[in-house]
């Protein structure tokens, strides 16, 4: 009997911890999909938007995620060199790192020297930023991205 009560005490008491536990978190926007390249932002303070530079007529990049894997592509009129680049994505609720495993030839000569990307995160259901930051922390500058799918 003993037992009993004490079963039955412990699972009160675990069905009123579960009511003050604190909220679940918002959930996680999708980075999951196609994007295009709409701007760029560039931050003169580090923290407020100094200007807003539009794509260039005729340039086009659009990137693609999907479970973990990343793959971007770059057209740009004035530039005939292929750019492209593959590799693995993480985001979580404020970052999105990249880290790229290949890509075309002056992607590879850029690799190098730098093979994982760390951008601050801001993202609604249709748009993203990835921004830049230098050694300090402070903002530099910014693409900015519209799902196209």
């Amino acid at each position: 009997m003993k037992k009993i009560f004490g079963l039955a005490l412990l699972m009160f008491f675990l069905v009123s911890a579960t009511e003050f536990a604190s909220p679940q978190p918002e959930a996680m926007h999708s980075i999951e999909g196609t994007w295009e390249l709409q701007s760029f932002y560039n931050y003169d303070d580090g923290i407020n938007i100094s200007d807003t530079v539009p794509t260039a007529e005729g340039y086009r990049q659009v990137k693609m995620y999907y479970n973990g894997k990343v793959m971007w592509s770059r057209h740009a009129p004035q530039d005939p060199r292929e750019w492209f680049g593959y590799g693995t994505y993480k985001i979580t609720a404020d970052s999105l790192i990249e880290k790229l495993e290949f890509g075309s030839a002056p992607m590879m000569s850029a690799l190098d020297t730098l093979r994982v990307f760390r951008f601050e995160l801001e993202m609604t259901d249709d748009t993203y930023s990835q921004i830049s930051f230098d050694e300090e922390g402070h903002r530099t500058f910014s693409e900015n991205y519209k799902r196209i799918d």
